[in-house]
């Protein structure tokens, strides 16, 4: 079974409710149609219930929860809460419900806040910035965990090599330069990601261009340090570096590179050294290799908000509410 038919199956045994905002857009009614079809989820569309089941012609969307923020009954109680959320920024109650009427990225957020959803999706037709910006000012980062990241969950065919040819590759969306401390953390959630989406244990890899020493540079430094404090925050991880890629997975070459390694060779969360890297590296893989790149999936937020390619299609929303609902099946444990 393929991975995303896997993940569907999953989320279906425990099913959890996901905000979509962007209800005006076509792509979205879709994937809401396919999402209550399938019995992945169950949706919370954001807008005039009229308005959104005319643009829908054909695709059934009355399972479908609709909420209009204007006429919503708890709005009042919802722009109390934002705004003391963002109080230190001076925000008024009355300004709160003017952007909860207004931004429907900042309705969804509040929605999971405050428990009507356990996760959000969106990006089809607004920018990553405008997407996460309300999910770090309302949501924040989970405790313990400094920054949000994003991952991409590969699946490389006819693989013998990570959890049966799938991994995570870190950070490939929104760290450009990470120092030690802040690699550490993106290893951390990954790992804990991987754990959510894949249901296997993870074994991290911090890479570099050097194994254990093999070459001295102020980067390696960087990454021996993120080793180090990945392993004192979260030591019951199966985490190592500094490590090439192929001394990683490939067992052979771990045994050789680095004989004492845990990981060596059984690497299937890859965190690269930075954003370069890591973003040239899912590409090159997903190309070459013709493996599936799903993500990015946002990690290290309290709750679960993910991003969508604006050139994404209907099938692209399904399975990251799928995977979004996974995310949420996990914060509820």
């Amino acid at each position: 079974m393929a991975f995303l038919d896997k993940v569907v199956e999953i989320a279906k045994s425990n099913v959890q409710t996901i905000v979509l905002p962007e209800a005006f857009d076509p792509r979205t009614i879709e994937a809401t149609h396919k999402v209550l079809e399938k019995g992945i989820a169950k949706v919370i569309l954001i807008g005039d219930e009229a308005e959104i089941k005319a643009k829908a012609g054909d695709w059934k969307i009355d399972g479908a929860e609709f909420i209009n923020p204007k006429s919503f009954k708890d709005i009042d109680k919802m722009a109390e809460k934002l705004a003391e959320l963002r109080k230190s920024k001076g925000m008024t109650v009355e300004e709160a419900k003017n952007l909860l009427t207004s931004n429907v990225l900042y309705m969804g957020v509040m929605l999971v806040k405050m428990g009507y959803a356990g996760g959000m999706v969106a990006g089809a037709a607004h920018s990553t910035g405008d997407v996460l910006r309300p999910a770090l000012q309302i949501l924040k980062t989970a405790p313990g965990i400094k920054l949000a990241s994003g991952v991409f969950i590969m699946e490389v065919p006819d693989c013998e090599y990570g959890e049966n040819g799938l991994f995570i590759f870190g950070d490939c969306a929104l760290n450009p330069n990470p120092n030690s401390e802040e690699l550490a953390h993106i290893a951390i959630s990954s790992a804990h990601t991987f754990r959510a989406l894949v249901h296997a244990e993870p074994h991290v890899s911090i890479l570099s261009f050097s194994s254990k020493g093999s070459a001295k540079h102020a980067d390696v430094d960087k990454v021996i340090e993120a080793t180090k404090i990945a392993k004192e925050l979260a030591p019951e991880l199966s985490l190592d570096g500094e490590l090439q890629f192929d001394a990683s997975i490939v067992p052979a070459v771990g045994k050789s590179k680095a004989p004492n390694s845990s990981v060596a060779g059984q690497a299937n969360v890859i965190i690269f050294p930075d954003l370069d890297a890591g973003n040239i590296g899912y590409k090159l893989v997903q190309r070459l290799a013709k493996a599936n790149a799903y993500g990015p999936v946002i990690q290290g937020l309290s709750m679960p908000v993910n991003d969508l390619s604006r050139g994404c299609f209907a099938d692209d929303i399904v399975g990251t509410v799928a995977l979004t609902a996974l995310q949420a099946q996990m914060q509820n444990k």
